[in-house]
């Protein structure tokens, strides 16, 4: 009788523990609510309404911590180009399939990962099968004895050789993947993106080097705009397709992680460091990514959102972007149109007549200024520099 009172105890202390442990989580996750750009700006509302007496509503708003300012989209304003999300495209399937990828590299990848798959499963049931073969083979109450032979020098070499073989096999195809994730081609765009606790910053240094930060949207507003819960932003990294985009990621405070799934992409952003990556989409379309580093609470709310538009698409978004920011883009062309060079050396590395020329002309006229003085400049500085009792004129 006393077994079943312990065992009728423990019982109850495991319910209780568990019913402990699951308002525990509700604590935390009421305590951990995500920070968004629309409630940032109801906090500073509320704080410049309960400002101390003697401080202006702008100097209460001024007073508060920098938050980054949301710039809405009405058809495809600043914000983004206008282009609506596909549910069946750059956005989560659920379960275990990967995203439909849209760049070269990613198919590639997704078919290695596949390759892979299948020979996993292959060496899986071939280990499986043997061992199952042996056990039914080598029961004891057949009475089968097993063979007492060791060391047996063909199948030594065969379970040696074999898995070898397949390693190499996996690895050839791996490090020439490797090799192209990490030998970019020429960019034709080049994003900067910076890493905050927790929204992401982005910049545009090729085209003049305008700015904005990212904020998600409440679930509300994504809902309003068509797009996913927890994955949509105020605004959006816009790039044309088809077009190299070099992706320069870096942080100002913890580490964190550009990912994007549907690129087959994923850069840690460390601070005081710049990484880079790159990726050519196929096609257009909107793509949702998160931060994939564990870079504090709010770490599920930092999203990243990639808009694939036409060129024409593209370049109007930028003009606006850099109307925006007061950006002339014809200083901009003149300041990066490269200055005339002479040839000083030939395809082999031999120098050119006209570079030698040039050379020896430069020497001359340095020759020239560095010669010393005619013979009666010299005898006129002896005179001056002269003692009296050497002069008897003076």
């Amino acid at each position: 009788m006393g077994r079943w009172t312990n065992i009728a105890a423990a019982v109850a202390l495991s319910f209780a523990a568990v019913s402990a442990s699951a308002q525990t989580a509700d604590a935390a996750q009421n305590e951990l609510e995500p920070v968004t750009a629309g409630q940032v700006q109801q906090n500073a509302d509320e704080e410049s309404r309960t400002a101390p007496q003697g401080m202006t509503q702008d100097e209460a708003i001024a007073a508060t911590p920098d938050e980054p300012a949301a710039v809405p989209s009405v058809g495809g304003g600043l914000a983004n180009a206008g282009t609506v999300s596909d549910a069946a495209l750059g956005q989560p399937l659920g379960g275990h399939n990967i995203q439909p990828q849209v760049t070269e590299l990613g198919k590639r990848a997704n078919n290695f990962n596949i390759a892979l798959l299948i020979i996993m499963g292959i060496v899986t049931v071939f280990v499986f099968a043997l061992l199952l073969w042996s056990i039914l083979k080598y029961r004891r109450k057949d009475g089968v004895l097993p063979s007492k032979t060791t060391h047996n020098v063909l199948i030594e070499v065969i379970w040696t050789v074999v898995p070898v073989l397949i390693l190499v096999g996996i690895a050839i195809p791996s490090f020439q993947l490797l090799a192209a994730q990490y030998d970019p081609p020429e960019a034709d765009v080049t994003v900067k993106a910076i890493g905050h606790q927790w929204y992401w910053e982005y910049e545009y240094p090729d085209e003049g080097g305008f700015s904005f930060d990212a904020i998600m949207l409440p679930a509300d507003q994504a809902a309003e705009r068509g797009e996913p819960r927890l994955l949509a932003t105020d605004n959006r990294v816009v790039v044309p397709v088809g077009a190299n985009v070099k992706v320069l990621v870096t942080s100002v405070d913890v580490i964190h992680s550009w990912a994007m799934p549907a690129f087959w992409v994923k850069m840690d952003a460390v601070p005081g460091r710049i990484n880079e990556t790159w990726f050519r989409a196929e096609q257009p379309g909107v793509y949702y990514g998160q931060c994939s580093e564990l870079c504090g609470t709010q770490h599920a709310f930092m999203p990243i959102v990639v808009e694939v538009v036409e060129q024409d698409v593209y370049d109007a978004w930028v003009a606006r972007r850099q109307e925006d920011a007061g950006i002339d883009p014809a200083e901009l062309a003149e300041s990066v149109t490269p200055e005339a060079v002479e040839p000083t050396a030939d395809e082999s590395g031999v120098p050119t007549a006209e570079a030698v020329e040039a050379d020896s002309d430069e020497g001359a006229d340095v020759g020239d200024e560095t010669a010393a003085p005619t013979g009666t400049v010299i005898e006129q500085s002896a005179g001056e520099t002269s003692s009296p009792a050497q002069n008897p004129t003076e």
